[in-house]
């Protein structure tokens, strides 16, 4: 089995393939209190079948290097996961997506995971610009993006249409040369001659 280790707990980040399903349907049904008051992805899995077809889909957007989908693991258990929902690099744009089952929560798991993510994404791959979008009331989200050097780029005013509840979007940037945040994780060659991480800040 192919795993990063996210730090001395047994929590593990690894590839969230279709064969996995059940596994994975056990965890949305776990994960579903802390998912669905902000967005989608819980309700795509509610049973083995859609499980499998959401799995699919993110394998169809890795063949074809437009998204991926890792799954966290504590101590064997799946408990959370990141994802990159769009991935262009062509333009040199991509979205990170992550949530998390409550019963996780407190540990920096989505921190750590999310650092891996947007580190080989602008290290390795090249991206220019790494996206973080979420409602503006999600402020847990928000606060992750926060911890993670990302700069505010704006607020997306009713954009996002959700339970019948228009939400507005916040938007957190990371650009390549623009944030040294998690240089340890970077391959040597990668990495950028900043001293500390940029402060949270809002762009004009």
């Amino acid at each position: 089995m192919f795993a990063i280790s996210l730090g001395d707990d047994k929590a593990e980040l690894r590839p969230l393939e279709v064969w996995q399903d059940e596994e994975f349907l056990a965890h949305m049904d776990r994960a579903r209190e802390l998912v669905d008051p902000w967005i989608p992805f819980a309700s795509f899995a509610t049973d083995r079948e859609s499980a499998r077809a959401l799995l699919r889909r993110y394998a169809e957007k890795q063949a074809a290097d437009t998204g991926r989908l890792y799954g966290i693991w504590l101590e064997g258990t799946l408990v959370g996961g990141v994802l990159f929902r769009i991935f262009d690099t062509a333009s040199g744009n991509c979205e990170i997506g992550v949530w998390l089952e409550p019963a996780a929560q407190g540990r920096g798991l989505i921190t750590r995971a999310a650092e891996r993510l947007i580190d080989w994404a602008v290290y390795e791959r090249g991206m220019h610009r790494v996206e973080w979008d979420a409602s503006a009331a999600n402020t847990r989200s928000i606060a992750v993006a926060k911890r993670l050097g990302m700069t505010r780029d704006g607020v997306i005013r009713q954009n996002y249409l959700y339970q019948g509840v228009r939400h507005d979007s916040e938007i957190c940037v990371q650009y390549e040369g623009l944030e040294p945040a998690r240089r340890e994780h970077a391959p040597d060659a990668a990495r950028p001659p900043y001293g500390r991480r940029r402060e949270w800040s809002d762009r004009p």
